[in-house]
């Protein structure tokens, strides 16, 4: 007759119950990969309209001497197979035009309108209406540094956490940077699709070995899904400089409203 090895039994029961939470743990730790999954499937192929606004607010100098800018406009976007549209109202073009009379008699005329249009670049504008593109190079810029378990908006998600190398800089630049931090911190849901952002970064160097400067800047974005579409309905950029005497900061937040 076979006799069991003392504790063999135990041990095997032991293992009988832990193995299936082992399981259920790998299964949903990689977050990067179902993240990679989620975003190549979400192609972008669903026509989408939204009104877009864009708020600014700048600020140069320091004290009493300081000069503040604001600014706001709005436009709507669509995106159809036949490619991006932006309308502007011809209230917006007539306020532009407006501002643009008074600021030839005084230059420093209030441009709320023409400070937002500004803002209004193709370039940063289409990531609103299809975000995978910008969250696919992070997979080829930026390196995987761990992820955790996390809540957003009460409700559970996973962080994913990236960091940037120098590299990310313009090359003529680098030679002046001295320290050089920046983080990215990406929320998903269970089934791997984006929530939300933060890019985080700090830039500090010397040029022409006496101008010192440093930056910090902050950009967070939400995301919502329009069929097999992911876009950004709020993108905020918050960030400040010095360097040579002088100081800047600067905030855009362009928010989308979804439409039917």
């Amino acid at each position: 007759m076979h006799r069991s090895q003392p504790g063999h039994g135990r041990s095997a029961a032991l293992l009988c119950m832990l193995l299936p939470g082992f399981i259920g743990l790998s299964a949903r730790a990689d977050g990067l990969q179902d993240f990679k999954q989620a975003i190549a499937r979400l192609n972008g192929q669903t026509p989408v309209k939204a009104l877009l606004d864009v708020k600014t607010w700048q600020r140069n100098g320091e004290g009493s001497d300081a000069q503040e800018h604001q600014g706001q406009a709005s436009a709507t976007l669509e995106d159809t197979p036949r490619g991006m549209q932006l309308s502007l109202t011809k209230d917006i073009l007539a306020r532009a035009e407006a501002e643009k009379r008074a600021e030839a008699k005084d230059p420093k005329a209030a441009t709320p309108t023409l400070n937002a249009l500004k803002e209004f670049d193709t370039v940063d504008v289409y990531p609103l209406l299809s975000a995978t593109g910008r969250l696919s190079r992070v997979l080829d810029e930026a390196v995987f540094k761990e992820e955790k378990a996390d809540t957003y908006n009460g409700k559970p998600a996973r962080l994913l956490r990236f960091n940037y190398l120098l590299e990310r800089l313009p090359e003529h630049d680098r030679k002046y940077v001295k320290k050089y931090d920046s983080t990215l911190d990406l929320w998903i849901g269970t089934d791997g699709v984006p929530l939300a952002s933060r890019l985080t970064e700090k830039v500090s160097g010397r040029a022409f070995v006496v101008v010192s400067f440093e930056s910090q800047s902050e950009a967070e974005y939400t995301y919502s899904l329009v069929g097999d579409r992911l876009v950004t309905v709020r993108a905020t950029l918050h960030d400040k400089s010095s360097g040579a005497g002088e100081q800047s900061e600067r905030r855009i937040v362009r928010t989308l409203q979804l439409q039917s």
